[in-house]
């Protein structure tokens, strides 16, 4: 059974266009406009010839968007539903996602038939199936298709989708939507398989971070030059995203996070929550996690600062260079 998680409905916004199209009609609805979810949309709108429907709890998210799109607005995810055949969501956790679609206005309430439901969210792979196998008993079509790529990733539209779906079909008719959006679409297997790919993916990422930042304080303290430092090691073995992309270093990389004062990335909070995600699963399958756990504790201290919890997970390069 779900929680009973309470849906905030936004309140009325002047000026936006409420949606209003016939039970038959074609049409593509995305729910979450966060950080990831705005340029995926933005995106998905503008590559579409579909009538495109948007809902968020935020009514500034919803306002933020219609200003810069011609999309409709729905008053629930309920009446998203009730007018779509594709519908995509990007939430922030577990109980967002059960809420969305299971709660008393949710998308189960209003689903149509053979609805595609892709869910983008990174959350519990045991939550993510009994979602979509609820979705699928309702005469949708599910899959979850977590994503990788981070904000600079869902702006350029590059982002990589990890898909768990049940038939071939599902994923083709995925595919030319989620290829809007990104580059790489991949299929890792069933419902709940592209979680558990996303959960993997970020175990390794939250390590590998970990190690570039603790490489590149060894190296100023030495009185290398960072950038100096950060181009041998692009160029060489210790090759990884977390430095020839997201370096953690500020000013190494002019679009990364940690340039723009650790703003407009992925928060250290949400790579703690993708780390216990990590650690339930590896419980669950009895799986030894030596480095995943010494992670997920160096980045649990450092969300006990409220600035670095909101800040991208590559401060923990500021919250290294403090420690002696």
């Amino acid at each position: 059974m779900f929680a009973r998680t309470v849906v905030r409905l936004p309140k009325p916004i002047q000026g936006l266009r409420v949606a209003s199209y016939s039970t038959s009609t074609e049409a593509i609805g995305f729910i979450g406009l966060g950080q990831m979810g705005f340029h995926m949309a933005k995106h998905l709108q503008a590559k579409s010839t579909l009538p495109f429907v948007v809902y968020d709890a935020d009514p500034s998210a919803i306002a933020r968007f219609t200003a810069e799109t011609n999309a409709r607005v729905a008053t629930s995810p309920s009446d998203l539903a009730s007018q779509t055949s594709v519908i995509i969501t990007a939430l922030p956790e577990s109980s967002h996602v059960q809420s969305v679609y299971a709660g008393s206005t949710g998308i189960l309430s209003g689903l149509r038939k053979n609805t595609l439901c892709i869910d983008s969210s990174t959350i519990d792979p045991s939550v993510s199936i009994d979602v979509s196998q609820r979705v699928n008993s309702a005469g949708g079509r599910a899959v979850d298709a977590p994503i990788s790529g981070g904000i600079m990733g869902a702006q350029a539209a590059t982002l990589t989708f990890m898909v768990g779906c049940e038939t071939e079909q599902d994923f083709g008719r995925t595919k030319e939507h989620l290829g809007k959006m990104g580059k790489n679409v991949v299929r890792c297997g069933g419902l709940g398989a592209g979680q558990a790919a996303k959960i993997c993916n970020n175990l390794l990422l939250a390590i590998s971070m970990i190690g570039t930042a603790e490489a590149m304080n060894l190296g100023v303290r030495l009185g290398l030059d960072p950038a100096v430092l950060a181009s041998i090691v692009n160029t060489s073995s210790g090759r990884c995203w977390a430095s020839d992309t997201a370096n953690p270093v500020p000013g190494v990389i002019k679009s990364a996070p940690s340039t723009n004062e650790y703003r407009g990335g992925f928060k250290t909070r949400l790579m703690l929550k993708d780390l216990g995600l990590a650690a339930n699963a590896a419980k669950d399958t009895k799986t030894p996690l030596m480095l995943g756990a010494l992670a997920e504790n160096i980045y649990r201290l450092m969300a006990h600062s409220p600035e670095l919890a909101e800040q991208d997970f590559s401060s923990v390069y500021k919250w290294l260079a403090t420690k002696v």
